[in-house]
């Protein structure tokens, strides 16, 4: 054989076996077999892609389950121009058949821009009971096992254990009727304030009244008194916190911000919070989270999914 030939034919045979080793672009790694939970991802997630790059909501079943996911995290107000638009039954039925198109579980509505059910005031507060009931009916009809609520109302701990209290019983009482769960994420304030939130849902004592842990979202105080922004005082542990937010979890957040050359979160230890998730007995859904930077939204989640489920047994 002529040795220009024979030179072709060994990068041949050297670029085939290459190809044959190498997952193809859609195949998915994942380095658990038997994950103790199910993987959902949550819409905040793509918020950019959804918000910013004008990317179509009403498909956010399909990028789900093209991810590799089991579930999907719907957030209310991506969908604020499209019910202004289409209606609001029109859009929860449209997001329903896209979910069984795609054989996507509902697993959830992250309700925000509906009222303050903490809200001092208890005319404010009952109305932001009424404004959460159609989100109720809306996860009822999806499927969806629970809705996420904000519990800000205020940074006064007496008043606010008192007001959120009385918020989440009322709204509780009415999603017990549609078999739906009302949950308190650790979202700012003294919703982050672990031993005061789980005062509150100890009070509330209602089995459909539970928390949604976050891993991030631990910022009890900002500047200038705002919901978001610079951070001013933070809650001082937040596996503890974590930890005492399980007993009552019905749902999981799992927020990442960026990762190292070896995959791991930079500012959070996954494994140690994944043992304690699994050691409360969780078996439920993990929503991914990115809220990063660096990465693109695409990137950031597939980087959570990846760790998550290197941390799955």
């Amino acid at each position: 054989m002529p040795k220009k030939i024979a030179f072709y034919v060994i990068i041949f045979l050297f670029s085939a076996i290459s190809c044959k080793n190498k997952p193809a672009q859609n195949e998915e790694i994942t380095t658990a077999k038997n994950p103790f939970f199910k993987l959902s991802l949550a819409q905040w997630s793509l918020h950019k892609t959804f918000n910013d790059e004008g990317e179509d909501p009403f498909k956010f079943a399909k990028m789900a389950k093209q991810m590799g996911f089991e579930g999907v995290e719907y957030v209310n107000h991506i969908y604020a121009n499209q019910i202004e638009t289409l209606g609001f039954d029109a859009v929860i039925d449209s997001l329903k058949v896209e979910s069984e198109k795609h054989s996507i579980k509902n697993v959830l509505i992250m309700v925000d821009g509906e009222g303050d059910l903490a809200d001092p005031d208890e005319a404010v507060r009952n109305k932001a009971v009424e404004n959460h009931k159609k989100w109720i009916d809306a996860a009822k009809k999806l499927g969806c096992h629970a809705i996420r609520v904000n519990t800000f109302g205020t940074n006064d701990a007496d008043i606010w254990k008192t007001s959120v209290v009385d918020g989440l019983k009322k709204l509780s009482a009415y999603a017990a009727t549609k078999n739906i769960n009302v949950l308190c994420e650790n979202h700012g304030w003294l919703s982050s304030d672990v031993e005061k939130l789980m005062a509150a849902i100890k009070e509330v004592n209602m089995p459909n009244c539970g928390t949604l842990p976050d891993f991030g979202n631990w910022c009890i105080k900002r500047k200038d008194g705002a919901k978001w922004g610079e951070c001013e005082e933070e809650y001082p542990d937040k596996y503890k916190g974590i930890a005492l937010m399980m007993p009552a979890a019905k749902a999981v957040s799992a927020k990442a911000y960026d990762f190292d050359e070896n995959g791991e979160e930079t500012t959070l230890d996954f494994s140690r919070i994944m043992k304690t998730v699994k050691n409360a007995g969780y078996t439920g859904y993990i929503g991914v989270e990115y809220e990063g930077k660096r990465l693109s939204e695409k990137e950031g989640i597939i980087a959570i999914k990846e760790l998550l489920l290197k941390n799955a047994e």
